[in-house]
């Protein structure tokens, strides 16, 4: 697949918008943007790849939304930062490695089980929990466990992101959604690296999703605040 043609472009436009406004209030549109590109015609790797290169305009976007309203603590965040986007990196790598067939069989099947999880997830509040692991602990195994998921695969990391801070650190759903922003930037950022030096993205349609991911990644983090 080397060209694509206009309208193909603005429905894969719009399918960005519409993942980037879901996920900045509560993740999961990977569900929408990664279907969306292998019904384009790309393959598992290259569906993958482009999507991390439109998902970093969206998380980029929220994360710059939450920032502006004082929800996001740069310096706080700064080694999970590191290790998000560390962890990715490695599944990225993994992802570049393993056959396209497994991909093929694979992929499907786990976006079916991660829509259902969804639809039958618990409801979460916006009033903090109990703390159920420490910071430090939470920072150096959760994080980089789910950053090596969005590597490797994606779609719904931002939704575990902010599920494991309101379930194991206590946080309510808003500063939970703002750190997981940050965070899911980080671990595209990873992912991108890895699949742009592997060749395996395409860059206009990356671009085009990333415009409308930008747009209702901003659209969607004003909302949820």
């Amino acid at each position: 697949m080397h060209d694509v043609l206009p309208q193909t472009l603005l429905i894969l436009a719009l399918a960005g918008f519409a993942a980037g406004f879901i996920d900045s209030i509560a993740g999961g549109g990977g569900l929408l943007s990664v279907p969306a590109l292998l019904l384009a015609g790309l393959s598992p790797a290259e569906a993958l790849g482009t999507n991390k290169a439109q998902s970093l305009f969206g998380s980029g976007s929220a994360t710059i939304a939450y920032a502006s309203k004082g929800h996001v603590d740069y310096r706080e965040l700064k080694l999970s930062f590191a290790l998000s986007a560390g962890g990715s990196a490695c599944g990225a790598l993994l992802a570049t490695l393993v056959s396209a067939d497994f991909l093929k069989a694979f992929l499907p099947t786990l976006l079916i089980a991660i829509a259902l999880y969804f639809a039958v997830k618990p409801d979460v509040s916006d009033l903090p929990g109990r703390e159920r692991m420490r910071p430090a602990l939470f920072a150096a195994t959760i994080v980089p466990a789910i950053g090596f998921y969005d590597g490797i695969l994606g779609p719904g990391t931002g939704s575990f992101f902010m599920f494991a801070y309101v379930a194991l650190a206590g946080l309510g759903v808003l500063n939970a959604t703002a750190r997981t922003k940050l965070l899911n930037f980080a671990s595209n950022i990873g992912a991108f690296a890895v699949f742009a030096l592997s060749g395996v993205i395409f860059w206009k349609i990356g671009i085009a999703m990333g415009i409308g991911q930008f747009v209702g990644a901003r659209l969607g983090a004003g909302l949820a605040m």
